[in-house]
């Protein structure tokens, strides 16, 4: 390791957070035993045939089914012509046609391009290039935007669904709704589509190919927050390592709390285009044959709140802005979650506020975990059965090390902050037709550097202070938006905060913070002085603007590069 001392190396090879794991918990995974994502997918199918797969909307589907459906895609895909290493976009939201159609795609030895249907059509047109994809799966509500690039791009293969397909007689009511009442179709021509119905209603069999764990099975593109959005290069490897690394704590979990595990449900609010929903929800989830409950728009909270009384939901997966809108909702607060067994919070930094209110409305303690596309995503998590909300990251889960380092890749020591890198089976091959982008992220000896600061303390929990772009310097101080964003939350005036730096003449740098408001009656004078209370001098609010709402992407993460402007 460059720049690292005996000592140093002594105590990474002793990996110090696995003397903090709870009993029974294993240093490193087994050997995989499968050798893809599909060939798990195809083995859960026979396994648990008869369980419910997915439910959307009050339909349910069986793993049986989902076999069914997905051979269907996956001999269509090779009859059309797409070849083992082709590139395959899915731009759907939570319907049942998302786990149908990325199963399909792998079985047909594809690669998974998962696209956010939001996107805008300058967005959607870099993927589909960046990508190189040669097929698209989208509903009709975005078909527009595929209309305006298409011709741009090299895709020979588009697939158009609708809202209503895979839900029965219930789906004409359904895409009547969404077209007609809610005006959620824009209008949209493209020549030579084939509807997914259509596709549904063909015949043939898949010809199984020879699936490796280097094989490429997702390219999963980072939310561009910071810069310019790139291919993370996931292989088979790396995707059934992290569900496995990842069940690992679920297990112990379920041990813990004597779980019947028979009939598990995962909630899934998160879109399982993005990362964390897709391993730990589809992937992990599949693998122990759990039922998973799609949430098509988590962003109507009233109508998430009545979907989740109808159920018992065991597990759920989550992020800070979403247990937070919940955690203010009085018909949430009312629900029986005597059923719930775990709440992992990802994607971005949970505040000790909103797991507190979180607490309080379901006497569930948020286990906050960390990982980015580039790790598929987990690297680390608390640990199960914790009793209390740690405001760490936790542990690096099972066969996975965490380095802290400084600017010139020298370990620090406990305790002092460096920037958090990253090695294990679940780590990137690197980012897709970009060496130089790859080289420049992956250490010589196979770390990652993730870019987010963050120590380590003597019990090997990790706490994130920020990310490194995201840094303030006021007056040659560090200044990390989250500290300042975790003490303004705290307040009972705030809905949500958020925290950047402006210029200033005399500091260089001055903290401005943006409030939505719970309490209308809330001053920026009234900010300030609670500020004064948690936060050193250089570290408070110099600035406060009051939002009606704070710029976020899709699955919630909250944009400080639109609020710099």
């Amino acid at each position: 390791m460059t720049g690292a001392t005996p000592a140093t190396e002594d105590r990474l090879a002793g990996r110090l957070w696995l003397k903090s794991y709870p009993a029974g918990i294993p240093a490193e995974i087994a050997p995989l035993e499968h050798t893809s994502v599909a060939g798990l997918f195809e083995e859960s199918c026979r396994k648990f045939a008869s369980k419910t797969a997915f439910i959307c909307m009050g339909k349910t589907m069986t793993y049986a089914e989902l076999d069914r459906e997905s051979a269907k895609v996956a001999a269509w895909l090779q009859a059309r012509g797409h070849v083992k290493g082709d590139r395959i976009a899915v731009m759907l939201p939570n319907v049942l046609q998302y786990p149908v159609v990325t199963m399909g795609i792998l079985q047909a030895g594809l690669t998974v391009v998962n696209v956010n249907p939001l996107y805008t059509p300058r967005e959607l047109e870099y993927q589909l290039k960046d990508s190189g994809a040669t097929g698209i799966f989208v509903l009709e509500n975005f078909a527009r935007t595929v209309q305006q690039v298409i011709t741009k791009t090299q895709l020979k293969t588009v697939v158009v669904g609708t809202m209503g397909d895979m839900l029965g007689l219930k789906g004409h009511i359904v895409n009547f709704v969404v077209r007609t009442v809610k005006k959620l179709v824009p209008e949209w021509s493209l020549p030579g589509h084939v509807p997914f119905k259509s596709l549904m209603a063909s015949t043939g069999d898949f010809k199984r190919l020879d699936l490796g764990l280097d094989d490429v099975a997702f390219l999963q593109y980072t939310g561009g927050t910071t810069g310019v959005s790139k291919g993370a290069v996931l292989t088979n490897r790396n995707v059934l390592s992290n569900a496995a690394q990842s069940q690992i704590w679920l297990t112990a979990a379920y041990k813990m709390q004597g779980a019947d595990t028979s009939n598990i449900l995962y909630v899934c609010p998160l879109p399982l285009y993005h990362i964390f929903a897709l391993t730990v929800n589809m992937v992990m989830g599949m693998s122990e044959g759990a039922a998973n409950l799609l949430i098509p728009n988590p962003r109507d909270i009233p109508g998430f709140v009545k979907e989740l009384g109808k159920y018992k939901v065991n597990f759920f997966p989550g992020l800070n802005t979403l247990f937070n809108a919940l955690a203010n909702n009085e018909d949430f607060k009312k629900l029986d979650f005597s059923a719930l067994m775990l709440t992992v919070a990802g994607g971005m930094a949970c505040q000790r506020a909103v797991a507190d209110k979180w607490e309080a409305a379901t006497g569930n303690v948020i286990l906050e975990g960390y990982g980015l596309s580039e790790t598929s995503p987990v690297a680390a998590v608390n640990p199960p059965g914790s009793t209390v909300f740690s405001g760490t990251i936790g542990l690096p889960i099972p066969s996975t090390e965490f380095d802290i380092r400084d600017d010139d890749g020298r370990t620090v020591p406990l305790g002092q902050v460096g920037e958090i890198c990253i090695r294990g089976p679940q780590v990137m091959a690197g980012y897709w037709n970009r060496p130089e982008e790859t080289a420049s992220v992956m250490t010589p000896d196979g770390y990652f550097r993730s870019g987010d600061m963050g120590f380590m303390d003597d019990r090997g929990f990790i706490k994130i202070v920020d990310r490194k772009k995201d840094m303030i310097l006021v007056s040659g101080f560090n200044v990390y938006p989250n500290e300042v964003e975790e003490v303004a939350a705290t307040h009972p005036g705030v809905l949500e905060a958020a925290a950047i730096g402006v210029p200033d003449e005399r500091t260089g740098e001055a903290v401005k913070l943006f409030i939505v408001r719970k309490d209308p009656a809330l001053t920026a004078e009234a900010i300030k002085e609670f500020c004064a209370q948690g936060l050193t001098n250089y570290k408070r609010p110099h600035l406060v603007e009051f939002r009606d709402s704070l710029p976020k992407t899709n699955v919630g993460k909250i944009l400080r590069k639109e609020l710099r402007g």
